[in-house]
């Protein structure tokens, strides 16, 4: 499957299609402009909203885009990143993949007590991060495209079920693709989505292994790049006392672009998971064709991102609409 590279006529057909994939309705039940007649000014709030707080520090974009995906991945699209722990059961943001790594939670509770204000019991928690995220890639560089809404808030959140639902960064290309196939997501969806690491940075410890204890043979990965492997043991020395952050892609690292894919060409993916996208015959030429048509790459991401927004999806009468985004009604 897209193993070889797409010809200029096979680019052509593939970014019309993707055109066309995007104004369309979608069968999850959800519908662009959900809320045209019942908060009509919900997404402008939402815009301004984020647009301040990228601005203010633009790295929680990368968040807001991470936030949707941890969403999505654990029990579907339905806020249940945002509940907070309770006496009796741990949440989903508290696991240590979410917490302290993940940010964005006040700017989401900004976002809920305006739109509170100005529709009562409206728009979902849910919608709400859906429509971050969109926001933050515009903010990132890619083109605005039209977020389908009408989710509903989920009322379970358990950290126990991040770690059977999240990839973690020591996953093969094998693991990589079950995972996202359990969820209705293509191997070309995966390779397109994983591009979302051309943001945001990671901690030390999601890599270091890769440059200090590979394997019993050789300390440092061989298919790191030298020069960017000594950069990175600068950055992350063996013997430090604190988990320092790094930027996923050195580049343009606030900008989402398929700059990520060409320095995996260069052996510079900083996690395990992203570099054997490279080097893995199943992935390898996909990984190419995003480097080489990034145009084409940025359709793809859109529309990879619309179909993940819509994964086990509350709509109807399911769940309910929090009041607030942390606790259950």
């Amino acid at each position: 499957m897209g193993r070889l590279l797409f010809s200029c006529i096979a680019v052509t057909v593939l970014c019309a299609s993707v055109s066309m994939a995007l104004s369309s309705y979608h069968p999850s039940g959800l519908t662009v402009g959900f809320y045209q007649s019942t908060c009509p000014q919900a997404e402008e709030i939402v815009r301004s909203t984020v647009a301040k707080a990228v601005s203010d520090d633009p790295g929680v974009a990368a968040d807001f885009l991470r936030m949707h995906f941890h969403d999505c991945f654990v029990r579907g699209c339905d806020g249940s990143i945002l509940l907070n722990s309770t006496k009796k059961s741990t949440a989903e943001k508290d696991h240590p993949v979410n917490n302290p790594s993940l940010e964005g939670f006040d700017v989401i509770d900004q976002i809920k007590a305006k739109l509170e204000a100005a529709c009562p019991n409206t728009v979902s928690c849910a919608d709400i991060i859906a429509f971050t995220a969109r926001d933050s890639i515009v903010l990132s560089g890619m083109n605005h495209y039209d977020v389908p809404a009408g989710r509903r808030d989920g009322k379970i959140s358990r950290a126990s079920d991040v770690p059977k639902n999240l990839p973690p960064p020591t996953f093969t290309v094998k693991q990589l693709i079950a995972n996202f196939a359990r969820k209705g997501l293509s191997v070309d969806e995966m390779v397109t989505l994983s591009g979302a690491h051309s943001i945001g940075k990671s901690h030390c410890s999601s890599f270091t292994s890769r440059l200090y204890s590979f394997n019993n043979t050789v300390a440092t990965d061989p298919t790191l790049d030298p020069a960017y492997a000594a950069s990175l043991k600068q950055q992350c020395p063996s013997n430090a006392n604190t988990d320092n952050t790094v930027p996923l892609e050195t580049i343009s690292p606030l900008r989402l672009d398929n700059v990520y894919y060409k320095e995996l060409l260069r052996n510079r993916g900083l996690l395990a998971s992203d570099e054997r996208l490279f080097t893995s015959p199943v992935t390898k030429g996909l990984v190419l064709n995003n480097a080489i048509y990034g145009t084409v790459w940025a359709e793809k991401f859109t529309r990879a991102i619309i179909h993940m927004g819509t994964l086990d999806v509350l709509t109807g009468t399911k769940g309910e609409i929090r009041k607030n985004c942390g606790v259950v009604n």
